[in-house]
């Protein structure tokens, strides 16, 4: 990798329109018409991180690949876990926790839902936190925590106990998923980002499939103890947590600009190729509450929630009853679970080929848009099918529609915020208010409409439905905003350049491109949005 600053654009004397280099990771025609203040002369030209830094002995992919070592194996085994210990007590079910807690239906619904509820409550505060102290002792502590409530799970006796457990469960499991997502978001270019998020969350549909053969083989531990099937699920799982809580004190590593593992150089690559794809602030970045509104504010925000929400409502009523789902069709407890399992293999293996192809495309709205279409036909056969060969087919159809477009839109939403507090907001709110649907999706199953639980079916319909719509609505949002910054309605203001420009006033005016990056973030005129 060259020592020459990625930022720098090129002096021209030229008034024709010309590409921006760092507008878009993707084709040129996502980059559009470079704004006027791009077009800057050295005094403008944003100063180069480290500039005393020999980077010359870096060698950028083996960087990279050191990189994705030091993260994703382990994280994506954290979250593996965590889903793991979330949805096991679908599992738990079959092997008669319901009976010994004496639960009704209904208060097994209200159990699954009270973990939402404080999951979604706590995920952005808890990114704040993450960005305020070092993941490797926030996440490590969440994993303690929470893998200490999933064992005591094993040990309630009454619906009372459960309820307990489940919000506390969720309120120390929320941090995880958002915050690895924008820790993961830090270190990445946003065409690297997708499939590094679909490798960490393919952990799920691999957590899917693993906890299918778990919860099989640690039924076999039934009375020993004096301990039922279902509570040394809780037990086992949650003491695996444990371990790999205080583990992780020593496994995580930090943001680029501090992370350890790496030499005062290999530091300096990471920013600097950062910067390069218009993450202005990964050298670090102050907390001002101007960012945090400026996420409360951005119309993106608003429309991501509502995007994911189409996802993630059918993502949890999936995972928590395909177990039963296929039990109610004829198949008896353990048989059940191990069906589940080549359900979330092929999950996995689509999930992980989406985020390649869209990072090698740049095609996250499409992409989107497709996954969600195979989603919505296989949910449109469970609704109508009486046949228990036809509706297992149509599960795998699901699946392929719902799990890779979970990590896609984490992704494009990512792909489409600047501002290092503004993305961790963003992505919070975003994955919060999904998970908050969990709490509507975890009671649409009721035990009287088995086998074929047709409203259930019919509700998660609805919600892939609101997904797809809100795909397109953000698609031609974003596109219509990228087609005005090309036309030069966003530029700035830059002093010593455009003064005389007066009717962009409204737009702000800075003494330095530098600056206009630095306050504006995504809403910079250079920047160009991923479609």
């Amino acid at each position: 990798m060259s020592s020459a600053d990625p930022e720098k654009a090129q002096p021209t004397t030229e008034t024709r329109p010309a590409r921006s280099p760092v507008a878009s990771t993707y084709s040129s025609d996502e980059k559009g018409r470079a704004s006027q203040v791009e077009r800057v002369d050295g005094v403008l030209e944003p100063p180069l991180y480290n500039a005393h830094v020999d980077i010359s002995g870096v060698d950028e992919r083996k960087l990279m690949r050191k990189i994705d070592f030091y993260l994703v194996p382990w994280l994506s085994f954290l979250y593996l876990l965590s889903f793991l210990d979330r949805t096991s007590i679908g599992n738990a079910k079959l092997y008669h926790m319901t009976t010994d807690l004496h639960l009704t239906d209904k208060e097994y619904l209200l159990a699954l839902t009270i973990f939402f509820f404080s999951y979604a409550v706590f995920e952005v505060p808890s990114n704040i936190f993450l960005k305020r102290l070092r993941p490797s002792v926030w996440l490590s502590l969440l994993m303690l925590l929470w893998g200490v409530m999933m064992t005591m799970q094993g040990l309630v006796h009454n619906y009372g106990e459960l309820l307990g457990m489940r919000w506390l469960l969720g309120m120390f499991e929320a941090g995880l998923f958002p915050g690895v997502n924008y820790y993961l978001s830090c270190w990445y270019k946003r065409s690297e980002f997708g499939i590094r998020a679909a490798l960490f969350f393919s952990a799920a549909t691999v957590s899917g499939a693993f906890g299918g053969l778990l919860a099989a083989a640690i039924s076999k531990m039934d009375g020993i103890g004096g301990k039922p099937a279902w509570a040394w699920i809780f037990i086992l799982e949650g003491l695996v947590t444990v371990v790999a809580g205080v583990a992780s004190f020593w496994i995580i590593q930090d943001f680029p600009d501090t992370a350890k593992f790496l030499s005062e150089a290999e530091r300096t690559v990471v920013v600097r190729r950062l910067q390069s794809d218009d993450q202005f602030s990964a050298a670090g970045e102050t907390l001002r509450w101007h960012y945090i509104w400026r996420s409360l504010l951005d119309w993106k925000t608003w429309v991501g929630m509502l995007l994911y929400m189409g996802a993630d409502g059918p993502l949890y009523a999936f995972s928590l009853f395909l177990p039963s789902i296929i039990n109610q069709l004829g198949y008896t407890a353990t048989p059940a679970n191990l069906l589940t399992v080549p359900v979330y293999a092929v999950a996995c293996i689509v999930t992980c080929v989406v985020g390649f192809v869209a990072d090698r495309h740049g095609c996250r709205g499409y992409l989107t848009m497709l996954c969600l279409s195979v989603g919505l036909v296989g949910y449109i056969i469970l609704v109508v099918s009486r046949n228990a060969a036809l509706s297992y087919v149509a599960v795998y159809l699901a699946a392929c529609g719902i799990y890779p477009t979970i990590p896609n839109i984490i992704a494009w939403v990512s792909n489409n915020v600047e501002g290092s507090y503004k993305r961790s907001v963003s992505l919070a709110m975003v994955i919060s208010f999904g998970n908050i649907n969990g709490a509507v999706s975890s009671n649409v199953y009721r035990a009287r409409d088995a086998p074929w639980y047709t409203l259930g079916h019919a509700i998660v319909l609805m919600y892939i439905g609101i997904g797809l719509v809100m795909s397109i609505v953000y698609w031609l949002l974003l596109r219509r905003e990228n087609a005005r910054r090309d036309r030069g309605e966003r530029d700035e203001v830059i002093k010593g350049l455009n003064e005389h420009r007066t009717e962009l006033a409204r737009n702000g005016v800075y003494a330095s491109v530098t600056e206009a990056k630095q306050d504006k973030g995504d809403e910079w005129s250079g920047y160009r949005y991923t479609l």
